[in-house]
């Protein structure tokens, strides 16, 4: 009766295929570099294990039994299983293969992660990246949780450079553009600034990030937004900029949100950017897989700021 599977010895039955490929004892002890005496003695001891006779005596040799052969068929699924599993990790640690999380807010999604993660399906198709839509203060919090590897957020909003467990790398300038009705007096006027809007209505969210981003960027050039309507997503503040209930800041990376009844403006000397930084738990962007991510995500954002 065959023992458990788990006293199964994969070194042993390497030998016994060893010496069905060799044919004798001495070849197999010189094929890997081990005495006939030791070759001998593993394979008495597989067939203690398994609880069946591997060998018999053929002549002055020794010849393979029937339950040898059947050990073996079975044997080699194993063998073929270890090699791809010592071939998937060879991948995981040169970055071929392997998971990573990413956390990221929502514009960064679609401009940056999106992109990333088809140049990476192309290039390391065992390598999967997980998504994962989280505001910025979030993102960090879930980095720190270890609930995802890699955060995409707001150098604004990010952990100070100094914190011991983040490493935070520089990814994207993002400017900033203004958002008026396609029939705004100031739609077609040359030169635009932001200090030109300081009297119109203004759509930003009521709390959160851009609505921060919003007040900060208006004040620094010289006055403070009337919030007229807040919303938080794109596709609310931009029908409302359209309907001419106001005016809005659009970070460029949201370009996909644009609308036929929306003029986006580039805003002249005064225009507001932001900077988007990528931040990992520190020592992590050493990682392959991680570092495969980073760079997809660098050759993205090179080629929007180019």
């Amino acid at each position: 009766m065959l023992r458990p599977m788990s006293e199964w010895d994969i070194k042993k039955l390497h030998i016994l295929r060893t010496l069905r490929e060799q044919g004798t004892v001495t070849a197999t002890a010189e094929v890997l570099m081990m005495t006939p005496s030791a070759v001998s003695q593993q394979l008495s001891n597989l067939a203690r294990q398994l609880g069946v006779t591997l060998l018999e005596a053929h002549g002055r040799r020794v010849r393979l039994t029937d339950a040898a052969h059947l050990v073996l068929r079975h044997a080699e699924a194993v063998f073929a299983q270890l090699e791809r599993a010592d071939a998937e990790l060879a991948g995981y640690l040169q970055g071929e293969a392997g998971e990573v999380r990413v956390g990221a807010f929502s514009t960064a999604v679609a401009a940056l992660v999106v992109p990333a993660v088809q140049q990476l399906r192309r290039s390391h198709p065992a390598l999967e990246v997980r998504v994962r839509e989280a505001e910025a203060a979030e993102a960090y919090e879930l980095l720190s949780a270890g609930a995802v590897d890699l955060a995409l957020s707001l150098a604004a909003h990010a952990p100070s450079a100094r914190d011991p467990k983040f490493a935070l790398l520089p990814l994207l300038t993002d400017p900033l553009d203004v958002a008026l009705p396609a029939g705004h007096p100031l739609a077609a006027e040359p030169g635009l600034r932001l200090a030109d809007l300081a009297h119109e209505p203004w759509i930003f969210g009521g709390s959160g990030p851009w609505s921060e981003i919003t007040t900060a960027a208006c004040e620094a050039a010289g006055f403070v937004p009337e919030q007229a309507h807040s919303a938080a997503g794109w596709t609310a503040i931009l029908a409302m900029v359209e309907a001419g209930m106001g005016v809005a800041l659009v970070p460029r990376m949201a370009a996909a949100e644009r609308r036929a009844g929306v003029v986006t403006r580039i805003l002249s000397a005064d225009q507001p950017r932001r900077h988007v930084v990528a931040a990992v738990r520190r020592g992590a962007e050493e990682g392959p897989a991680v570092a495969r991510v980073l760079a997809a995500l660098r050759e993205v954002a090179g080629a929007r700021a180019a």
